[in-house]
């Protein structure tokens, strides 16, 4: 009863009042909002300027070219005469989750200048040009997770060092495939 007595009797003070803070606000969270997100901004396109670089060293060191996700999309749309190939692990990724048709070959992470079968789960050079064909001029893609990892490089460069000669990396890879809206296939 007194705040509803006070108002009525200060109606200009409850208005000004609420003016002040009203416009204050709007100057204010605006000021905040842009500092925040000027800064993740900021530091969100080193980050991204960092992978775009690793993404050129990799695919110049490792002589394959690059397709993105409806170049993909299109080579199984006209059913095109291409080997894809899942670069991540059997259990943790591929049985659950691949782009249709694709096979599975494990690469590791990190560079892998020397095959090392500890790192392609046992699998030897031999397996893995029998699991590409003999065709050296076939079409082969190779796909991992997503552009920061680096296993569709290992795959993509071992395939070029053993002669292929029409092979491409697919970085954005399931997570790009799947971004796109395109159906996948699991085991």
């Amino acid at each position: 009863m007194l705040f509803n007595k006070y108002r009525l009797h200060h109606p200009r003070r409850s208005f000004w009042l609420n003016a002040f803070i009203l416009c204050a606000g709007l100057l204010i969270l605006p000021l905040t909002a842009n500092a925040g997100l000027f800064s993740n901004k900021f530091k969100t396109e080193v980050q991204t300027e960092q992978v775009a670089i690793k993404l050129h060293n990799d695919t110049l060191a490792g002589g394959y070219q690059l397709i993105d996700t409806q170049g993909v999309k299109a080579l199984l749309d006209n059913k095109s005469d291409v080997v894809i190939v899942d670069a991540m692990p059997y259990r943790d990724s591929y049985q659950k989750e691949h782009i249709p048709s694709a096979l599975q070959f494990e690469f590791p992470i990190a560079d892998m200048p020397e095959w090392a079968t500890s790192q392609t789960s046992d699998k030897t050079k031999f397996s893995f040009t029998q699991l590409l064909g003999p065709d050296k001029d076939k079409t082969l893609v190779f796909y991992c997770g997503f552009v920061k990892c680096g296993r569709s490089h290992n795959a993509a460069a071992w395939a070029v060092k053993l002669g292929y000669n029409n092979v491409f990396r697919y970085p954005g890879g399931i997570y790009a495939w799947k971004g796109a809206g395109f159906e996948t296939e699991s085991e």
